[in-house]
């Protein structure tokens, strides 16, 4: 019985896993602020002109060029350039179904915590 436990163990620390864990890491970092997280859920729909993205979410262009740079840093934000406009879009769609799934646990635990309330 303490041996399976030991594998699982071992198999959780693979060098390769490892990697996977600091990258992780270096996303939800980027992800713990309510503006960048606005963010990605606005490019969810599609891509935007980073002057929409200012708009919808009130900032300062120097506060949206810093929130694009820490998104971009960790591979999630993608950016092109049309003339003088600049284009944002999620890297990767993965990236909204994430989101997604993390929005609907917390739902769910307001609810639930209303539930006791109640």
């Amino acid at each position: 019985m303490f041996a399976s436990k030991d594998m699982a163990v071992k198999k959780v620390t693979k060098k390769g896993d490892t990697e996977i864990y600091e990258r992780q890491a270096r996303i939800c970092k980027a992800f713990a602020h309510p503006g960048r997280l606005q963010m990605l859920d606005l490019l969810g729909a599609g891509e935007l002109r980073v002057a929409e993205l200012q708009e919808a979410l009130g900032i300062s262009k120097t506060s949206i060029s810093q929130h694009m740079a820490v998104l971009k840093s960790v591979g999630v934000l993608s950016t092109r350039r049309e003339g003088k406009q600049i284009f944002c879009s999620l890297a990767m769609p993965e990236v909204k179904q994430a989101c997604q799934l993390i929005r609907r646990v917390l739902h769910a635990q307001i609810a639930a915590s209303h539930r006791l309330v109640a």
